[in-house]
């Protein structure tokens, strides 16, 4: 059991080190380059860069409506608990594991807007910004999957604690 823990404490440090370390180098990179233009498109190029563009705008879209909806639902669940006789202990918790959900979707489907957008005859300079943005958004991801595993874990723990 303890070698467990320490291989997943160990891991839990060494994970999010090596993607700051990358997401570094992958800036890095990206600041050494030129204009990275593409040479000249075909027509079909150009009218998939455009549907491609209208669906990455609709995924971003969704973006925001997802985290919105989580906003102000939790704004909402916190006024209510606010006014209610019975109260929770634990209400902003709650709310904050449900905002935490919702903000790991929207990071989904951003990551996915960024795929999107690069998917038709990217650049090198384009794939190197897909890498950091990718890169940067898995990381805030890793952290927020972790805080709610933490969290709903303790909350658990309380649960039965209380029964």
């Amino acid at each position: 059991m303890k070698r467990e823990s320490l291989q997943e404490s160990i891991v839990s440090l060494l994970l999010p080190l090596a993607l700051i370390i990358g997401f570094v180098l992958l800036l890095s990179l990206n600041g050494g380059q030129g204009s990275g233009e593409a040479p000249a498109s075909t027509p079909l190029e150009d009218w998939l860069k455009l549907i491609v563009g209208y669906l990455a705008v609709g995924t971003e879209i969704a973006v925001a409506f997802v985290i919105g909806v989580a906003v102000v639902r939790g704004i909402f669940t916190y006024i209510r608990q606010l006014f209610m006789r019975r109260r929770h202990i634990d209400f902003t918790e709650v709310i904050r594991l449900q905002l935490g959900r919702s903000l790991a979707l929207g990071l989904e489907f951003a990551v996915a807007s960024d795929i999107l957008r690069t998917a038709v005859a990217p650049t090198r300079k384009d794939i190197v910004n897909l890498g950091a943005i990718v890169l940067l958004r898995t990381l805030l991801n890793y952290f927020l999957e972790r805080e709610i595993k933490q969290g709903e874990q303790s909350r658990s723990d309380q649960t039965t604690l209380q029964k």
